[in-house]
């Protein structure tokens, strides 16, 4: 599936969030979350990705959900603009500035729980990365490097703990696979005709670009 036609039936879905279509990109860390919600934002338009690395923190690594909801869910649904404080990783400290994040008619939230029980009443579509944990893990742990492995040494007991809790693939309505060459975007868990009819209308399912 190419990417612009997975972008007009996201765009066709009913707003879910006040005006907004908001649509999670969720999986394991180091999965490929950023990179596809990125490259799909593009296919959109340039709608907005709100990043979770800028919600959560190194004390809140998935507490975060009080402040999602304050500081961007509320205004959302009201039809106005958010903002939100980004967290530093660096700095270990939350702004100082805000961020405007605008309440456009799609707005994807990507990150590790952007699938959670709380968020996805107001999502228009979940999107899991279908990329094994252990898989995962390795890639990122390669991608940062040895000086974050202490992070990550942490980060995977918490991972796991979230999922165990609270899953999200069982709620995904689409799965996307990273190819050597673009995205396979096959039915989730959770999907319905309409969703298998995005997936598989007008072409064969397996040559999703």
């Amino acid at each position: 599936m190419p990417l612009p036609r997975l972008a007009r039936a996201l765009s066709a879905l009913p707003p879910s969030c006040g005006p907004v279509r908001l649509v999670a990109v969720d999986g394991h860390a180091g999965s490929g979350k950023s990179t596809f919600a990125a490259r799909l934002a593009d296919a959109l338009g340039g709608a907005p990705v709100l990043r979770l690395d800028d919600i959560a923190s190194h004390e809140a690594l998935f507490d975060w959900t009080d402040r999602l909801r304050h500081q961007v869910i509320t205004p959302l649904s009201q039809g106005q603009a958010a903002h939100y404080e980004a967290y530093d990783w660096h700095a270990r400290r939350f702004g100082p500035a805000s961020r405007p994040l605008p309440a456009a008619p799609v707005i994807l939230i990507e990150g590790v729980g952007a699938g959670r029980r709380v968020l996805r009443p107001f999502l228009a579509r979940l999107l899991w990365m279908e990329l094994p944990r252990a898989a995962s893990w390795a890639r990122g742990r390669h991608r940062d490097g040895p000086e974050q492995r202490d992070f990550w040494d942490g980060w995977e007991g918490a991972e796991r703990r979230h999922f165990a809790e609270d899953p999200s693939r069982p709620y995904a309505e689409l799965l996307v696979r990273e190819l050597p060459q673009g995205y396979e975007v096959l039915p989730g868990p959770a999907g319905t005709a309409t969703d298998a009819q995005i997936v598989t209308q007008g072409e064969d399912p397996s040559a999703a670009r």
